[in-house]
């Protein structure tokens, strides 16, 4: 992560942000003491009192929400430092936390559920509290990027190891919401991860808000951020779909995906025109209909902020923003196809058909009395359509100043009141060089246009893949058996004799190996060894991710003497018995995961007698190839169900546990 010390704007503007997160947390506090008041007291004078109180109060956490509304518009701080006269992008901020303190519960945990010493992963604590700390100051680079997927990732492991579905770990996670200020805290890691996702896509767009829009590199890694910002916008939208927070609710979402990936189309519109915009018939047609296009999104993202319950929480700046470009684009579709009516008039080496072919996908329908070729070849009906697409772009135009300068964050946006006011100049002196005296007559409307794009701007799903991460807790065995909606009994000691070149057991499974095929007369079974035991250590030494190969060589190198083993049994059958699952917590509203976890142990049906019993283990050379012959994966073992192993990062929610 970055320096959280560092005096840089974006690091300044989260500062602010913090700030005015702790001042919206105090006037809340108090709104909501002085409405308890006012519904305890019956006292008049009282009632006077408070209710002054709670106007002063309504004031200030006004007053507090536009303060945080105008860091949401503080686009400036964002944008490439090279000189551009582009209209600003939208960048989202990053969501506020408190710092979160695992050392005690995770301790705790690893001491009552895995019975191992905790002192022994301290390391391992600091190291993810290190990884989230450092997770709310990431660099805007694809470096932040992988430092956010990496703990999102962790935080899939260290759910499944340490937060049983039935009980509640005493840690609490405390995120701001990045609108509204208002806190949101919840002992539920489903909050941790839908923040740390919310924050992955606002990085993307911050990403995409700092590219150099003055190159085409630049514009292609901008539409890029944008696409991805979506994808993971949308995936948070998908998986979470009952957060308690406004900015990740679903409508909310649903708006800022509309909004990145109308900015990812603005961008494509400047990638097609930065090399110059050709005054040529077919150039102007692509670029009228690309236009067109962007003020279309635009238009259905200003429509989605302006609809209830996201009005309410939107900026406002945003969805004038949203208008203005709305308008500002549109305008240049006029001016685009006005140019074509005036500036080109059909030649004797004009292709006719293709002209009319290309200008009437321009309409979806023409002013009555019009046609396409007939405009082509009359030059007086071309240069009225064309001055009336004028009329439209000026007014347009005229629309988008007013509208910026309504609103008093956009007003103080130097570069966009300029890029607007050169545009609008632009089409005013286009209809000046057309204005005759006889305009008077001219009575036509000029058609909407049809916008259309060739390059097609979707979602980019995010890529958990491609990151790789290790387990922070991976010395507490493999997840598959190892997890926190699974109870293990204390390990036990076992001390095995040979009996005559026989141990009285097979072994079987991945790792940790099972206990399989056990003589119930054999000396290990009378020592406490049962059916099912999984061997945590022998001699001594961690052996829950050794196979049953690596576990018998270190049997062989003991030889003839007494080995002395661990053993685990399972006391909690039944949460295998679950396939599929939503995460579902006690207190907390549905979190829905697009992920479920599979996980079946092996049942070994009692009623059923084993045909043939398989031969004990034995180190003689000529007994060497038998023992091999019982070593088997449980899929091949008679009576035994296939283990299906699927890792999530969510987990199940099992009721039926009674340790706990």
């Amino acid at each position: 992560g970055c320096n959280p010390l560092a005096e840089t704007g974006r690091s300044k503007l989260q500062n602010q942000r913090a700030v005015l997160n702790q001042q919206i947390l105090r006037a809340v506090r108090m709104r909501a003491g002085a409405e308890n008041l006012l519904r305890a007291t019956t006292n008049n004078k009282v009632r006077e009192q408070v209710l002054l109180e709670l106007s002063f109060v309504n004031s200030d956490l006004q007053i507090l929400k536009e303060e945080l509304e105008g860091l949401n518009i503080s686009v400036e701080v964002y944008q490439n430092k090279e000189e551009t006269f582009s209209i600003p992008l939208v960048p989202l901020g990053l969501k506020e936390t408190k710092e979160v303190d695992f050392t005690v519960s995770l301790k705790d945990f690893i001491l009552e559920h895995y019975s191992e010493d905790s002192s022994e992963y301290e390391d391992e604590i600091a190291d993810l509290m290190d990884l989230r700390q450092a997770c709310r100051t990431p660099s805007r680079d694809e470096a932040g990027i992988e430092m956010l997927i990496s703990y999102f990732l962790q935080l899939g492991y260290v759910e499944n190891r340490f937060f049983p579905p039935t009980r509640y770990m005493g840690v609490l996670f405390t995120w701001y919401d990045s609108f509204t200020g208002v806190p949101v805290c919840q002992q539920n890691l489903s909050l941790e991860k839908a923040s740390i996702l919310f924050n992955i896509g606002a990085l993307y767009t911050q990403i995409g808000t700092r590219c150099n829009r003055q190159t085409q590199a630049g514009l292609e890694s901008a539409v890029d951020a944008f696409q991805r910002a979506a994808g993971v916008l949308s995936y948070l939208k998908e998986t979470f779909t009952h957060t308690p927070s406004y900015d990740m609710s679903p409508a909310m979402l649903n708006v800022l995906v509309k909004m990145m990936l109308a900015q990812a189309q603005e961008c494509v519109f400047e990638q097609i025109g930065l090399p110059g915009i050709r005054n040529e018939f077919f150039t102007l047609v692509k670029m009228t209909q690309e236009v067109a296009k962007v003020g279309e999104v635009y238009m259905l993202v200003n429509a989605a902020m302006n609809q209830e319950p996201v009005k309410e929480n939107i900026p406002y700046s945003w969805s004038k923003l949203a208008q203005i470009k709305s308008d500002h684009y549109k305008a240049l579709a006029h001016y685009f196809i006005a140019t074509i009516l005036c500036d080109h008039e059909l030649q004797s080496t004009d292709d006719e058909d293709q002209q009319e072919k290309a200008l009437s996908r321009l309409y979806d329908n023409m002013p009555e009395g019009l046609m396409v070729l007939t405009i082509l070849k009359d030059r007086v009906q071309r240069k009225q359509l064309g001055k009336a697409h004028l009329r439209k772009a000026i007014v347009y135009h005229e629309e988008a100043l007013r509208v910026c300068g309504l609103c008093k964050k956009l007003r103080n946006i130097d570069v966009l009141q300029e890029v607007l006011t050169a545009a609008h100049k632009r089409s005013l002196l286009k209809y000046a060089q057309l204005e005759t005296e006889d305009d008077f007559l001219s009575l036509i409307q000029a058609p909407d246009i049809l916008p259309k794009t060739e390059h097609k701007i979707e979602p980019i799903a995010p890529q958990f893949s491609k990151v790789k991460v290790k387990d922070f807790f991976h010395r507490l065995g493999p997840l598959t058996v190892f997890s926190a909606k699974q109870r293990w009994t204390a390990p036990r000691t076992i001390r095995i004799h040979h009996e005559a070149g026989e141990l009285g057991f097979s072994l079987k499974g991945g790792s940790p190996v099972q206990i399989y095929c056990l003589d119930p007369v054999c000396s290990a079974a009378s020592m406490g060894l049962k059916e099912g035991d999984y061997i945590v250590s022998v001699g001594g030494v961690d052996c829950k991710w050794l196979g049953v190969n690596e576990v018998l060589e270190k049997f062989e190198s003991m030889g003839e003497q007494p080995i002395e083993i661990e053993v685990i049994s399972c006391q909690d059958t039944a949460a295998s018995m679950h396939s599929k699952s939503a995460t579902y917590s006690v207190g907390m509203q549905k979190t829905y995961s697009l992920i479920c976890l599979a996980m079946e142990e092996d049942k070994i049906d009692q009623t059923k007698k084993a045909r043939l019993k398989l031969p004990f283990l034995s180190w003689g050379t000529k007994n060497r190839q038998k023992a091999a012959s019982t070593l088997c994966l449980p899929s091949a073992v008679a009576g035994s169900s296939q283990i299906k192993k699927k890792l999530s990062p969510f987990t199940l929610l099992n009721t039926e546990s009674s340790l706990y």
